[in-house]
């Protein structure tokens, strides 16, 4: 399967695109830093584009089976629009080019909601903070899931909850409903994608990625994600 892949250079992109190319599929890699990238391969193509520039992303899509966005910004109090225009671009780039398959990621914060079973301090204390922290980027990756929904496309928003790293996969949960648990390895998280897009799992649909083994603890969570969060 020809896969090409936004935002390729963060952490969840290299790991998504080193996931497809160890299962035998061509990659093209997009980043605005193709020096930076560190992977390589017979069948990878790295590509420089911006996905907030409608000829780049139109480029970059042409011939492929199937998009994946892994595209991500950190926490800012600025207006935060790389996620509803950016994905705008490559919906509208899909279009032309008789695309139909796109998986991007979100966030759980996106119309968040209390899971049941959740603990009382994280449901009151840690929560609103992230989500008062996190206000720009959550309003427009709810932004981007509208676009995305209204698009015609076969498409799949993938929500992680807080985002570690680990090194290898679980048995991760896949949810389209709210499921307990503020946790989603990038290892879990990249294989999601690549298992969306592939096997062409919960088309139209959200679903949220829940890590429940070998997670750390909330506290660990806030202190080291939520100032990076964001950085898909």
């Amino acid at each position: 399967m020809k896969l090409v892949i936004f935002g390729a250079n963060g952490p969840t992109g290299r790991l998504t695109t080193e996931q497809a190319l160890a299962e035998g599929h061509e990659v093209t890699a997009v980043t605005r830093r193709p020096d930076a990238f560190p992977l390589s391969g017979a069948r990878l193509s790295v590509v420089k584009a911006d996905i907030l520039s409608p000829d780049e992303a139109h480029s970059a899509v042409a011939g492929h089976d199937a998009v994946i966005s892994t595209v991500g910004v950190p926490y800012t109090k600025e207006p935060v629009t790389v996620y509803s225009e950016g994905t705008a671009n490559v919906i509208k780039s899909m279009n032309a080019h008789g695309i139909r398959r796109l998986v991007c990621v979100s966030s759980i914060g996106a119309n968040y909601e209390d899971a049941p079973g959740e603990a009382f301090v994280f449901r009151k204390v840690i929560v609103p903070i992230l989500l008062k922290m996190g206000r720009p980027l959550y309003e427009d990756t709810s932004r981007m899931e509208e676009i995305v929904s209204a698009s015609g496309l076969d498409w799949t928003v993938v929500r992680p909850a807080g985002l570690f790293d680990a090194t290898t996969t679980t048995d991760y949960i896949v949810s389209k409903t709210r499921h307990p648990g503020w946790f989603t390895s990038r290892k879990d998280l990249a294989d999601s994608l690549v298992r969306e897009a592939v096997d062409n799992l919960n088309v139209d649909s959200r679903v949220e990625v829940i890590t429940t083994k070998g997670v750390p603890s909330y506290f660990q969570v806030f202190a080291k994600e939520a100032l990076h969060i964001g950085k898909k």
